[in-house]
């Protein structure tokens, strides 16, 4: 099986054409192909291009426990760069459709940076989920072990749960994420990010990723930050991102459609041996 690896600030994937692949990608083998000692080590699997009938290309995202995920920004400038390296896109905008939804990506320099128009966000709990009766579910508070946070909760194809808080740090993402990521509040869990506003066009997020643990950066949980901090009066329209591993900038539209664009840089590419399943 070929593979090509790519991270998007530091945030790993591994592209694999299904055309390469000679057996089932279950979610046995995604644990080992993703494992960092076991395997080749990634964030993720993205699986395409596959055939799509109201977009030009489809993808489906596989989270490193074998879950799959409805949308990844940094998966989607992953997969956009994957497309441009071998030809099959160039600088004309182009789409990609997810389980979370269609997206369109434009390539530019030279595949270095991808900007992706990643949908609308909803704050609605019904299109999250969220528990409890229909509403937009912000500013509610939420225990998580010894501590109450206020929480804020949107969608952009994939569940997020957004923490304010006045400093971040990665402990703090470390000790909640997981309890946070399967609280009963979240039927289909959710991916968490703790936000500090710097100020008007600035936020730093630290980050928990459903079905990943701690990471260091994400698309789709800039863009659920971002739309947050807009919806809460905090920031402007364009706002960048601070992550660990880099800065994503999101333009937020009027009616909370997103943009975002960031940097994608490809590590390597090469084959892997069938003999890590039988180990």
């Amino acid at each position: 099986m070929k593979f090509y690896k790519y991270h998007a600030l530091g945030n790993d994937y591994l592209v694999i054409n299904p055309q390469d692949l000679s057996f089932a990608l279950t979610p046995e083998k995604i644990k080992i192909i993703c494992d960092r000692n076991f395997g080749i080590g990634s964030d993720g699997i993205l699986l395409g291009p596959l055939e799509s009938k109201t977009a030009e290309f489809a993808l489906r995202i596989f989270n490193p426990d074998g879950s799959e995920a409805e949308k990844s920004g940094n998966g989607l400038r992953i997969f956009s760069r994957y497309l441009w390296d071998m030809g099959l896109v160039n600088d004309k905008p182009f789409s990609i459709e997810t389980v979370g939804g269609i997206v369109k990506s434009v390539i530019q320099d030279a595949g270095k940076t991808v900007q992706v128009e990643m949908g609308k966000v909803s704050f609605w709990s019904s299109d999250i989920p969220v528990v409890g009766d229909k509403r937009e579910v912000i500013q509610e508070p939420i225990n998580v072990g010894d501590e109450t946070f206020t929480f804020c909760a949107a969608t952009i194809g994939n569940p997020h749960c957004v923490i304010p808080l006045e400093e971040v740090r990665s402990d703090i993402a470390r000790k909640y994420g997981s309890i946070l990521e399967t609280h009963p509040f979240f039927p289909n869990r959710t991916n968490v990010q703790f936000m500090k506003v710097i100020n008007r066009n600035t936020i730093q997020i630290e980050i928990w990723e459903r079905g990943a643990g701690y990471t260091l950066a994400s698309g789709s949980s800039s863009s659920a930050a971002a739309a947050v901090a807009h919806k809460l009066g905090l920031c402007d329209a364009f706002i960048t991102v601070k992550m660990p591993g880099g800065e994503i900038l999101i333009q937020v539209s009027e009616d909370f459609t997103i943009s975002m664009t960031g940097s994608v840089t490809k590590v390597a590419q090469g084959e892997l041996s069938a003999e890590i399943f039988t180990g």
